[in-house]
C-alpha cells in the first residue's frame, strides 16, 4: 500500500501506536528506573499508553519507581498525547520554515476536529501558544504552593509536571503520598487552579479560541461553543451536588471531584471509601467526558446534548432549536452511533476483565474499564492488582477512548465509490 493512499485516521492511529511503543521502551530502560529496581515491559507499556492517552492509570507509584529521566519521559508523553503527534510534527515543520502540505493539514484537521483545512496552520500555532500559556501560568502558581512542603529544585519539577498533567487532563502525579492529591484537599488555591486547568484543557481548543477572540461575549459564540460551555457547567454542578449529597466531604472536594472525574482523574478524597451509588455517578461523569477537540476522552459533552435534543425532537415532533440554531442533519445519527459503540466497548471490556480477574466485583471492573475508555484515570485501587490480560485490555480501552470509537471503526471502512443500487425499504417494528 502506498503512503499516499493511507487515510488520515490510519496515520493518526499509527502515530499514536508508534509513540506508545517508543515510550514503553524508554520507561523500561535502567536509566528510567530508580536504584536496582525493575518493572515488567507490560507495566512500562501500560504507563506509556496511559500517558499518551492522557489517562493517568498506573500499576506503579511514579514517584518511587522512576528517576528524573523517567518522569521527564512521562511528562513528554503526556504533552505529546495532549497536543497530538500530528500537531507537534506540524509545529516542527513550521519551526524549520517549511510549508505544511495539504495532507498534513487534513491529518491535523482530523486530530483537532477542525471544520476545514483553511486556517489550520494558524490554529495549530494558537493551540501551542494556548497550551504553553496555561501550563506556565499554572506551574508558577503551583511552585509557590509546593515550596511550602518541598525544596526549590524539587518544587520546580513538581509544579511543571503537575501543570502539564492537569491541563492535558492526564491525572498523573509524582507526589510521594501514593494517594493522588489528598494532602492538598483543603488548599483552596491548589484545588481551584488545578480545576481551572482541567476545565480549560477539557472544553477544547476551538472553544478556548472563540473565548479569546470574541472576548467572553457569550451571544457571539458559535453553537458548538455555547453547547460545550453550557453542558460542561451543568455536569460540574450536577456532579458536585450528587457527590456532596452522598458523601461526607467538603463542597470544595465535591466540586473538584466533579471536575476531575469527567476527564482528569485526580482526587482529593479516597474514592475507595465511597458508596456504590457515588461510584455510579462517577462512572456516568467519566463516560460523558470532555468536549471535542480537547485533551479529554468520553463520548463528549456535545454528543450528550445532541442525544437529548434528538429524543426531545422525536417526542415533541418539533425541530430542535438551541441558542437560535437548529441541529445539523444526521448529527443525531452520528451521536447514536458513538453512544452504541461506546456502550458496546465498555460492556465488552467489563465482561472480559471479569473473566481475566475473577476476584473483582462488577462495580470495580466497570469503574476501571469506564475510567480507561474515557481516559480519566480514577480507580478503586485495583489497577496494581490487575493481571497482564486485564492490563493489556485496559491499554486497548485507553487507545480506543483517546482516538475515539468512530476513528477506530473507520479504519476498515471502504473508501471506494459506492454503487447507486438500493434495495426497497422493508418494515420492522421497534420499541
Amino acid at each position: 500500500m502506498k503512503v499516499k493512499h493511507i487515510s488520515p485516521n490510519t496515520i493518526i492511529v499509527l502515530n499514536f501506536a508508534s509513540v506508545i511503543i517508543v515510550g514503553g521502551i524508554l520507561l523500561f530502560l535502567p536509566i528510567s528506573i530508580k536504584g536496582q529496581g525493575h518493572i515488567s515491559f507490560v507495566d512500562a507499556l501500560y504507563i506509556s499508553t496511559s500517558a499518551i492517552c492522557v489517562t493517568g492509570l498506573s500499576p506503579l507509584s511514579l514517584s518511587t519507581t522512576f528517576t528524573p529521566f523517567g518522569k521527564i519521559v512521562i511528562a513528554l508523553l503526556m504533552q505529546i498525547g495532549g497536543l497530538g503527534i500530528t500537531v507537534i510534527s506540524t509545529l516542527f515543520i513550521i519551526a524549520i520554515g517549511k510549508k505544511v502540505d495539504i495532507r498534513n493539514r487534513n491529518i491535523v484537521r482530523e486530530t483537532l476536529n477542525f471544520e476545514s483545512g483553511k486556517g489550520v496552520v494558524h490554529f495549530v500555532k494558537d493551540v501551542f501558544i494556548t497550551t504553553i500559556t496555561f501550563e506556565v501560568a499554572g506551574a508558577i502558581i503551583f511552585f509557590f504552593i509546593f515550596m511550602k512542603d518541598f525544596g526549590a529544585l524539587e518544587s520546580i519539577g513538581l509544579s511543571l509536571f503537575h501543570s502539564i498533567s492537569a491541563f492535558n487532563n492526564a491525572g498523573f502525579d509524582i507526589l510521594y503520598t501514593n494517594s493522588s492529591l489528598v494532602m492538598y484537599q483543603n488548599n483552596v488555591l491548589f484545588n481551584l487552579i488545578t480545576a481551572l486547568l482541567i476545565i480549560f484543557g477539557g472544553i477544547g481548543f476551538l472553544v478556548i479560541r472563540e473565548i479569546v477572540y470574541k472576548k467572553w461575549h457569550f451571544k457571539r459564540y458559535s453553537m458548538h461553543t455555547k453547547v460545550a460551555l453550557s453542558i460542561s457547567a451543568a455536569l460540574i454542578i450536577i456532579g458536585m451536588i450528587a457527590i456532596k449529597c452522598q458523601e461526607n466531604i467538603s463542597w470544595l472536594g465535591a466540586f473538584f471531584l466533579s471536575v476531575s472525574s469527567r476527564t482528569a482523574g485526580f482526587y482529593t478524597y479516597s474514592i475507595r471509601s465511597f458508596v456504590i451509588s457515588t461510584n455510579l455517578v462517577l462512572c456516568f461523569l467519566m463516560f460523558i467526558g470532555a468536549s471535542p477537540g480537547s485533551t479529554g476522552g468520553g463520548i463528549k459533552t456535545t454528543t450528550l446534548f445532541v442525544l437529548f435534543a434528538g429524543v426531545k425532537e422525536f417526542i415533541t415532533g418539533k425541530k430542535s432549536q438551541t441558542f437560535h440554531f437548529s441541529l445539523p442533519k444526521n448529527v443525531f445519527k452520528k451521536a447514536c452511533v458513538i453512544l452504541i459503540l461506546s456502550l458496546t466497548v465498555v460492556f465488552a471490556g467489563t465482561f472480559l476483565m471479569l473473566i481475566f480477574d475473577r476476584d473483582l466485583t462488577l462495580i470495580e471492573a466497570l469503574f476501571e474499564i469506564t475510567s480507561a475508555f474515557a481516559t480519566v484515570g480514577l480507580t478503586l485501587d485495583v489497577t496494581p492488582l490487575l493481571s497482564n490480560g486485564s492490563k493489556i485490555l485496559c491499554m486497548m480501552m485507553m487507545f480506543i477512548g483517546r482516538l475515539g470509537p468512530l476513528t477506530i471503526t473507520s479504519l476498515g471502512a471502504h473508501s471506494g465509490i459506492s454503487e447507486d443500487v438500493y434495495y426497497p425499504e422493508g418494515n420492522i417494528s421497534i420499541g
